[in-house]
């Protein structure tokens, strides 16, 4: 199968107001209502994440392009000769996302994954209101996804052997310590150069999603951005850092939708026919204290289940 990059997300909000806030006044996203709710703007395309109102915040979808017609046409075969059921989309969905079809399916984990083919657009000019000059998106996509998969073989196997992508590389997480529960998390890369497009976590996720990242061409974009999350008042998960497997220097902050958002610079761009697969033990060259964040909540809720 022949996906092209991430192209976008679909976010459940109790209240897409909250979204436009944050998007606008920390991302530096630019928020437009749109038919059935909110779209926010990080490139030429009507949007790259895409709110709509729900009775719940969480990670809803992830929106995987194909580039031709033809693609997607024998995207949708590969999928039925798997046995994998998928769903035509309705009107409603393609004109939120702004596509010109779709068909949305889940993974052994419950992951809700939409392949598309052929994006809509005006082409109106990206104007942020925080004057971020622009987003590294393109062929690349508009970033990455860290997803929950407490299934990670099932569903790693699911990824590869039906819709194609590849392992970037590892890492065994233990949150508790050396001696603590092992919980692995495999970064995915589907066929384009940037490092991982996917990662899957080891574990369950109430908001559905660990993480989204978005990526800026400088390191003085990533600054300004967390000085706006600090004159905000915005809960910082991971202090700026740079990690180890794809080299993005980073800070993450939470979303309205009860997951984080990775902004970063300098991201690894990978020729895969000279990459060999490895497993690393530190997520980071310096950096990334997780404990103000990620990590007391995941000691908590690792506690509570032990």
């Amino acid at each position: 199968m022949d996906i092209a990059a991430l192209a976008y997300s679909v976010i459940a909000s109790t209240d897409p107001q909250d979204w436009v806030r944050f998007g606008e006044g920390i991302a530096g996203f630019s928020a437009h209502v749109v038919d059935g709710g909110i779209a926010l703007r990080m490139d030429e395309r009507a949007g790259r994440i895409f709110v709509e109102k729900s009775t719940a915040d969480r990670y809803f979808a992830s929106g995987w392009e194909v580039r031709t017609r033809r693609q997607f046409e024998a995207a949708l075969e590969r999928l039925a000769a798997n046995n994998v059921e998928f769903t035509r989309s309705t009107p409603a969905e393609r004109s939120l996302r702004h596509v010109v079809d779709m068909v949305w399916f889940l993974d052994p984990s419950g992951n809700r994954h939409e392949l598309a083919f052929g994006f809509v657009s005006s082409f109106d000019r990206f104007v942020s209101p925080q004057a971020v000059a622009a987003f590294v998106t393109g062929d690349l996509g508009y970033g990455h996804i860290v997803l929950p998969a407490p299934e990670i073989d099932v569903v790693r196997d699911f990824l590869i052997d039906v819709l194609g992508f590849g392992v970037s590389d590892f890492m065994v997480h233990r949150p508790l310590g050396a001696d603590g529960p092992a919980m692995r998390i495999d970064f995915m890369h589907c066929a384009n150069a940037r490092h991982h497009s996917l990662a899957l976590f080891e574990g369950a996720v109430p908001s559905g999603c660990v993480h989204i990242m978005v990526e800026v061409p400088t390191l003085d974009e990533v600054g300004r951005a967390h000085d706006r999350m600090l004159k905000a008042g915005g809960r910082l998960m991971a202090t700026l850092g740079k990690h180890t497997n794809d080299q993005m220097t980073s800070f993450y902050v939470a979303t309205p939708g009860g997951f984080a958002l990775e902004f970063g610079f300098g991201g690894l761009q990978i020729d895969w026919d000279r990459h060999t697969e490895f497993q690393f033990t530190e997520a980071s060259l310096w950096g990334h204290d997780f404990s103000v964040g990620f990590g007391s909540d995941e000691k908590a809720q690792l506690a509570n289940a032990a």
